[in-house]
């Protein structure tokens, strides 16, 4: 089935039908032509030598996508080759006040190339001061 709201780019489409509610920071779908998949491990604010840094969901969320770049990089992906991501928040109440400011940072590091998202809220994760944690997909062609 075609449906308008197609936008691709480095290899993959974002699909995002018109009929349903626009999308804000984020994809509805995302097909990837023929590629590598890269699996990318969850990652939280640690810094080098295994601390979490930032004070706030921001800074939290800055570093942890920063760090999910960086084994993106890692294995031959850039920012346009993520297809997937899950952030998973201990206050999503707090991540939905912030996101704007978490918006700006996507956009700084990123750019304008949203995967299909979500957000789930967990209880605690991994390192117990984290507030959030990023994992996803990216596909390298």
């Amino acid at each position: 089935m075609a449906c308008s709201g197609v936008a691709a780019e480095g290899g993959l489409e974002r699909i995002n039908p018109p009929h349903l509610a626009p999308p804000t920071g984020f994809s509805h779908a995302v097909r990837s032509a023929p590629g590598t998949l890269v699996f990318l491990a969850g990652q939280t604010a640690l810094d080098g030598s295994g601390r979490i840094v930032g004070d706030g969901i921001v800074e939290q969320f800055e570093r942890a996508l920063a760090n999910l770049l960086d084994v993106a990089a890692a294995s031959g992906a850039g920012p346009s080759d993520l297809a997937k991501l899950t952030v998973f928040a201990v206050d999503v109440a707090d991540y939905r006040l912030h996101a704007r400011e978490i918006g700006r940072v996507w956009k700084r590091l990123v750019g304008s190339a949203f995967p299909a998202m979500a957000v789930i809220g967990a209880t605690r994760l991994w390192d117990e001061t984290a507030l959030v944690e990023i994992e996803g997909i990216a596909v390298v062609r």
